[in-house]
């Protein structure tokens, strides 16, 4: 099975910066994206970026545009996800995911999900 597990979540002011790990513990021929997503309290969880390895794009929501970047290391079955200017509004619980492909809610294309990092964007 693989499990998945990140890292690097925590409180930090607004205007901040924080960079999310997630290892894999093995990469199956099966998985060709991974992903991060986001739950806030009260709202349903969101995409916030994905990267496909089978074409190589990535996908970003409009809301982290400029300010995330999601990166991957398949040598090392690790993504990462430095995030920049961190607004209020970002806080929420952050979890990686990998699967086939990048798609749109409700699978987005994942079949295996972290238990997440919980980021906390206050002053």
């Amino acid at each position: 099975q693989v499990q998945l597990v990140e890292s690097g979540g925590g409180l930090v002011q607004p205007g901040g910066s924080l960079r999310l790990s997630c290892a894999a513990s093995r990469s199956p021929w099966t998985i060709h994206a991974m992903g991060w997503f986001r739950q806030a309290p009260g709202k349903e969880r969101e995409r916030v970026s994905c990267i496909s390895s089978s074409d190589g794009n990535t996908y970003d929501a409009d809301s982290v545009k400029g300010r995330f970047t999601i990166s991957r290391d398949n040598a090392e079955n690790t993504v990462y996800l430095q995030m920049n200017s961190l607004k209020p509004e970002d806080t929420a619980v952050y979890d990686c995911a990998a699967g086939t492909r990048c798609l749109g809610p409700a699978s987005y294309g994942m079949d295996y999900w972290g238990k997440g990092t919980l980021v906390t964007v206050s002053s």
